[in-house]
């Protein structure tokens, strides 16, 4: 079974990644959790701030306003997903005594929030044309 495969299952029972390796310090964990949670909070915050782009944005022409809406929307989606894989990743490898999984994805997700950034501060400077 892919390793992919089996970090899903884990998503949904992960009372299973006690078989694996052994118990690490108790402090590793929640620091890993806490981390989880971290994430979990910015996936909430650009959920947030597509909303708020959709709802208090109306003189932007619609196809600006939908596409950064959908931007932030899109990246808080990726970022809630990501952080429950990131979790069950780090964990796993906890266990096991490996190194920790390195990823790209705070680099992208980085990117696309200061691309709609940058997009947000060009609208404010140069006017909302409707």
């Amino acid at each position: 079974m892919s390793d992919f495969v089996q970090s899903l299952r884990l998503w949904f029972a992960p009372r299973r990644i006690r078989d694996e390796g052994e118990t690490p310090d108790y402090r590793f964990s929640l620091a890993n959790e806490r981390t989880f949670l971290a994430w979990i909070r910015t996936a909430l915050a650009l959920i947030g701030g597509g909303f708020a782009v959709d709802q208090f944005l109306p003189d932007l022409r619609w196809a600006v306003r939908v596409g950064l809406s959908l931007a932030l929307l899109a990246a808080g989606v990726l970022c809630a997903l990501r952080a429950v894989n990131h979790w069950i990743r780090c964990e796993r490898a906890m266990r096991r005594g490996e190194d920790l999984p390195v990823s790209r994805f705070p680099a992208v997700l980085s990117l696309t929030v200061a691309v709609v950034a940058v997009a947000m501060v060009v609208l404010v400077v140069f006017g909302r044309a409707g």
